[in-house]
């Protein structure tokens, strides 16, 4: 087995009758909206979706612009980005910076209806001249259209700024609705490699809504306090996997008894083998 899928797991289970809160972030509450089976399977029983290998080149092109917009972070000044896209707004000091940035802990909130301990891990924030926060994502990616938010898989990165939003406002926080993807496209019109990757970076803001949340979270208690597993969805192809082998992995009726296929030994050892033709691999 892989270091990236532990199998079943044991712990970060909903138990129904506990009292005390339980943690559900960014990630999981998107896993629902996109398909409340496979969210229950991993925060009810503990079954997780097999995980990609992680992303290093995106963990590094996030991790360089995060050292980046601290250095004018810790000079209380604008990046020369901010002039070129008109923003007017610096990184934002905060004592909890990197705490709001660390995975698995990220900015918190105790959600009181749901019980539920709401985290997200930003990227960055920024702040405007009105003491407004701007929440800040940073994606990077490689094509040769011009970056856009206009894919309907980029929905989630919508809904996980708005939640980064809501995480804030919920921590008493003035938040503006306009938040910003710094997007890095890695360009791949040079004329050689050279050893480096070389980047244009775009600003693409974006107006969001947190209007949605409450609602969510309420039905994501509602799911994992019933008994029962949500049925399948059509577009998760997670679950189309699963249906399928559960399909193929019934017995399957021979045509003719099993007696008549075996071959003896004998008979195996007399034919010669074939050889195998190179084009096959």
């Amino acid at each position: 087995m892989s270091g990236y899928y532990t199998g079943k797991r044991s712990k970060n289970i909903f138990d129904p009758n506990s009292k005390g809160s339980f943690r559900i972030s960014r990630s999981k509450i998107d896993l629902f909206i996109e398909c409340p089976r496979c969210f229950y399977l991993d925060r009810r029983l503990g079954v997780s979706r097999p995980p990609g290998f992680p992303f290093n080149l995106n963990s590094a092109v996030d991790f360089l612009l995060k050292k980046e917009f601290d250095v004018h972070r810790k000079a209380s000044s604008k990046h020369p980005l901010f002039d070129t896209y008109g923003i007017d707004a610096v990184p934002f000091k905060h004592k909890d910076m990197d705490t709001w940035r660390e995975n698995f802990v990220g900015v918190q909130y105790l959600h009181k209806g749901t019980n539920f301990l709401v985290t997200g891990a930003v990227d960055d924030v920024w702040i405007n001249p009105k003491d407004e926060l701007h929440v800040v994502d940073y994606k990077a990616t490689s094509k040769d259209s011009e970056v856009n938010l206009d894919a309907d898989w980029q929905d989630g990165y919508k809904r996980q700024m708005e939640v980064y939003q809501w995480l804030l406002r919920q921590n008493g926080f003035k938040v503006s609705k306009t938040g910003y993807f710094v997007y890095a496209n890695g360009l791949r019109d040079k004329k050689a490699f050279d050893a480096k990757l070389e980047f244009d970076i775009k600003i693409i803001p974006y107006t969001g809504s947190d209007a949605w949340i409450e609602d969510t979270l309420s039905l994501i208690k509602q799911c994992l306090l019933d008994g029962r597993i949500p049925k399948a969805k059509a577009e998760c192809d997670y679950c189309k996997y699963t249906s399928l082998i559960a399909e193929a992995d019934r017995p399957v009726k021979a045509d003719k008894p099993v007696a008549d296929l075996k071959v003896k030994a004998k008979e195996v050892k007399k034919k010669p083998i074939a050889p195998v033709s190179p084009s096959l691999f």
